[in-house]
């Protein structure tokens, strides 16, 4: 089944086939903005652009870098968590908290432009999901939720004021909403969301977990509460699981809707739409609502807005033009613009095509990809699929690897690397153990000379014409949580080592992937050098990388 949401008058869910965790939206004038969590990847903050709610493009990054030292080497599933987009007089502001550091904010006049550099709003282990507000009468606050982990409870919701510019904590931070609470639970309510609606304060927050859970609205007279609650959407009778964390925003007509995500396992938090109507002050978000107002997600649905714009759909697809990679990819960790370059000829001429340089950032004797910040990635845009990715091997120093991965729980690789005497290997890896004692286990290491004799090339010409090709069969169940279905087993990665795109060379690799906490399996691409020493570095060229759907 194509991943095309739209059907012209018509949409089908989900919007976005992607792993946006954690999505927030408004719209300025006729234009709806998206954010989400990019955790340890970077750049981060993405911000996507639609005209009708369904057709997204990916526009532009917030912050280029997370810009602490300790991200120079990947903190999996730290880093930028569950951010909230607002624009309030000219500005967009971007809040996000950091787990183990506080809540940050980033802002801008032109949202495809630069961003200003974070700023520290208040500092604070366990503080997580930050939603700004500002009120009528111009005071500023922000409501939140705590993250068990860091400060050892969850399921309640926090406030605090804010300097008017929204850049400084102003106040103590107080309870707002206990869900422990017997006589009101909501055990696991996080990521608020805040609006004012006929004189009420509405926070509209899951509940119940992400892969199991619901969403809430509570609403109050007084922004610090008391606040009721009720139930505004649930799994129903759908496949889709836990209708979780999003944001409610408006057309230009004045009809609401409520973006959120899904988990869909290995394919990370994907993007549902629904739409909202109000019945007795409260939304209803979804249809088919019960007796007790409570709506269920929907599969098609008309169109918010019709509009005369062509579809749009993500891309996994590059040329690397100009020696840069484009939106789709983002860095493991925080990225240095060493890590690339320009592909040059032999008169120094630059042509298309992305060359990475073999770095090791851990600065360990024997890095593994998942502490290397240079692996560049991507998010998964296909249930099933073929990637292809050129790359050009000659200029790999000893000691030195590059190829192509799928991360996840765990990873594989393929790569080419020249040892110390010269020669070259086909290699693949899989990683074993947990983030803090992650290895890599070579499952194949073949001489590369022994594919090159059956492809009839010399073997300067074979090592500028490797075509890496991965294929992934994915679910049928196209909307079911893949973590629970039976068909998960059979989800299987295989790669290929080919020199012209037809004669394939299977490699062996029998891998399906997971998703890592709260991030999905991402594809990714890289060039790595062992050791602890400063010396020079040798480079991989990617000439293109070629992503289709596969039916």
């Amino acid at each position: 089944m194509k991943t095309y949401s739209d059907l012209g008058d018509k949409f089908r869910n989900p919007v976005l086939f992607a792993d946006y965790s954690d999505p927030d939206v408004i719209r300025v004038g006729d234009i709806f903005y998206m954010t989400a969590s990019s955790f340890n990847y970077t750049p981060g903050l993405p911000i996507l652009v639609s005209k009708d709610l369904v057709n997204w493009r990916l526009v532009n990054y917030a912050l280029k870098n997370i810009g602490q030292e300790r991200f120079k080497i990947p903190r999996h599933s730290e880093g930028v968590w569950a951010p909230a987009i607002r624009f309030h007089e000219g500005m967009f502001y971007i809040y996000y908290g950091m787990p183990d550091e506080g809540y940050y904010v980033v802002r801008t006049k032109d949202s495809l432009g630069e961003w200003e550099e974070p700023v520290l709003v208040l500092e604070g282990k366990g503080l997580i999901d930050p939603c700004p507000f500002w009120d009528e009468d111009g005071r500023a606050y922000i409501i939140h939720g705590y993250a068990k982990s860091r400060i050892g409870f969850k399921s309640i919701l926090g406030i605090f004021e804010m300097s008017p510019d929204g850049l400084k904590a102003i106040s103590e931070d107080h309870f707002v909403f206990n869900g422990n609470d017997p006589s009101h639970p909501a055990v696991t309510i996080e990521g608020p969301k805040v609006y004012k609606r006929d004189g009420f304060y509405y926070i509209l927050a899951p509940a119940g977990g992400v892969r199991e859970g619901y969403q809430v609205a509570l609403r109050s007279k007084d922004i610090h509460g008391p606040y009721e609650i009720k139930t505004v959407m649930a799994q129903g009778s759908t496949v889709i699981n836990g209708p979780h964390q999003g944001g409610l925003v408006d057309t230009p007509d004045g009809i609401e809707y409520f973006l959120h995500f899904q988990d869909r396992g290995l394919y990370g938090r994907i993007c549902h739409l629904q739409p909202v109507c109000w019945n007795g002050g409260w939304p209803v978000i979804g249809i088919n609502p019960d007796t007790n107002g409570v709506g269920e997600p929907a599969f098609e649905l008309d169109k918010p807005v019709i509009t005369s714009e062509e579809p749009v759909y993500l891309k996994g697809s590059d040329d690397f033009k100009d020696g840069k990679p484009n939106l789709s990819w983002q860095w493991m960790g925080d990225h240095d613009d060493s890590f690339y370059g320009s592909v040059t000829d032999e008169t120094g001429a630059e042509r298309d095509g992305l060359r990475l340089f073999c770095q090791n950032p851990s600065h360990e004797e024997m890095p593994v990809l998942w502490r290397s910040s240079n692996v560049l990635t991507q998010k998964l845009i296909y249930p099933s699929f073929r990637a292809e990715a050129e790359m050009d091997a000659s200029g790999l120093l000893p000691g030195e690897r590059a190829g192509v991965c799928m991360t996840g729980g765990q990873y594989v690789a393929a790569f080419i690397e020249k040892d110390e005497t010269g020669k070259y290997y086909v290699k693949t890896i899989h990683s074993e153990g947990d983030d803090a004692h992650k290895s890599e286990t070579t499952d194949l290491s073949e001489l590369f000379e022994s594919y090159v004799k059956e492809s009839g090339l010399s073997l300067e010409d074979a090592l500028k014409s490797i075509k890496w090709v991965m294929t992934f069969t994915g679910a049928d169940t196209y909307f079911q949580n893949v973590t629970h279905s039976p068909e998960v087993e059979d989800m299987k990665l295989k790669v290929c080592i080919s020199f012209d795109g037809v004669k394939m060379f299977d490699l062996g690799i029998d891998y399906t992937p997971s998703d890592h906490t709260w991030v999905g399996a991402k594809l990714g691409i890289f060039a790595l050098s062992g050791g602890c020493d400063n010396k020079d570095h040798g480079h991989a060229d990617f000439k293109s990388f070629i992503a289709e759907e596969l039916q």
